[in-house]
């Protein structure tokens, strides 16, 4: 078991190392300091991350985190491809994700805020509750047009005509960079917000309205989202 661990951080040290390569390291310190300030401006993912490891502890936690990590990944080869830009140049699916989004999280909202006392997960059995955040993060990313918007608008920004590399390796590279520096920042956010909640976990009139308060913060992203203007691609 601790060789294939061994093996895998040696496969991803070799990934990023890789993807450095493909990155201009004129431009490299100018990326580093704008994603960790985009980092650090509270956003829909922060809000989801940190209730999740309040509301339910830090294991919940950290499968949001890498289900937020799973549709960056995903948007990021998306963007390589090409295939967000054709997305985001077209209002009307822009249109359609933002509502497919929204309806997704006001039904998210409403089966936690449906859900009884009796549903509040203990504590010990969270296995289900993680998987489940994990899929709610990657859905809920993947259908809001604003990411989408940001992936398109953002890496094309770095990349350099310096490079052998193509643009869209480029960009690949750019988004890999961005994710791991996005998943070890909510990481830290888990560790951080999951230890000053850890006596709220052990308060039984909390654990009853857990459900509920996961809801209202569902139902607030999707106010959020489908009462917010979309920046323009074109």
């Amino acid at each position: 078991m601790l060789d294939n661990c061994r093996i895998r951080a040696l496969f991803d040290s070799f990934l990023l190392y890789s993807a450095l390569m493909m990155i201009d390291l004129a431009l490299l310190p100018l990326y580093l300091t704008t994603v960790v300030a985009l980092l650090l401006i509270p956003g829909p993912d922060m809000l989801l991350i940190a209730s999740s490891s309040l509301s339910y502890g830090k294991k919940v936690g950290v499968y949001a985190s890498f289900g937020n990590a799973t549709s960056g990944l995903i948007l990021t080869v998306l963007a390589a491809m090409g295939v967000s830009a054709l997305v985001a140049v077209n209002p009307l699916a822009l249109e359609l994700l933002r509502i497919l989004g929204g309806a997704y999280l006001l039904k998210m909202g409403w089966d936690c805020i449906r859900s009884s006392a009796a549903d509040a997960p203990e504590i010990e059995q969270q296995n289900n509750l993680a998987k489940q955040l994990y899929r709610r993060a990657v859905m809920s990313n993947l259908l809001n047009p604003k990411a989408l918007i940001f992936f398109v608008l953002f890496l094309p920004q770095f990349v350099s005509t310096q490079l052998s590399a193509s643009s869209g390796e480029q960009m690949l590279a750019l988004g890999l960079l961005l994710n791991v520096m996005g998943l070890t920042f909510n990481l830290l956010l888990v560790a951080l917000v999951g230890s000053l909640g850890k006596p709220l976990l052990n308060n039984e009139k909390f654990r009853s309205n857990q459900n509920k308060f996961m809801g209202l913060i569902f139902i607030a992203l999707a106010i959020w989202l489908l009462a917010s203007q979309l920046p323009t691609a074109a």
